[in-house]
């Protein structure tokens, strides 16, 4: 197993849990631009899901290249500021409060 491939497969991990975490706090504050960055982090992952299988069956610079592509793509997104003076354990898990939905 190359060292690439698990470099990759980290990198997916934090894809996939910076996914979670825009997808936690949309559903705790129905904020539109955490949905927006939510609905992006599915094609992300995938993004990121492609690379694992391409550093998979051999291809682990192309595999390493989809996953920095991922993660660079997840960093753009536009989110709204929603923490004041939490914290960087709040921040990490994406802790915030509940608000209703209107």
């Amino acid at each position: 197993m190359d060292i690439l491939f698990l470099v990759t497969c980290f990198g997916a991990a934090v894809v996939i849990f910076l996914w979670l975490r825009d997808l936690r706090i949309y559903g705790r504050t129905g904020r539109p631009l955490y949905r927006k960055a939510a609905l992006r982090g599915v094609i992300w992952m995938a993004l990121a899901s492609l690379g694992i299988a391409s550093a998979f069956f051999g291809q682990p610079f192309l595999g390493i290249g989809l996953m920095l592509a991922a993660l660079y793509l997840q960093g753009r997104d536009e989110r709204e500021k929603i923490w004041t003076s939490e914290g960087n354990l709040e921040r990490f898990f994406g802790a915030v409060k509940t608000k209703k939905r209107q």
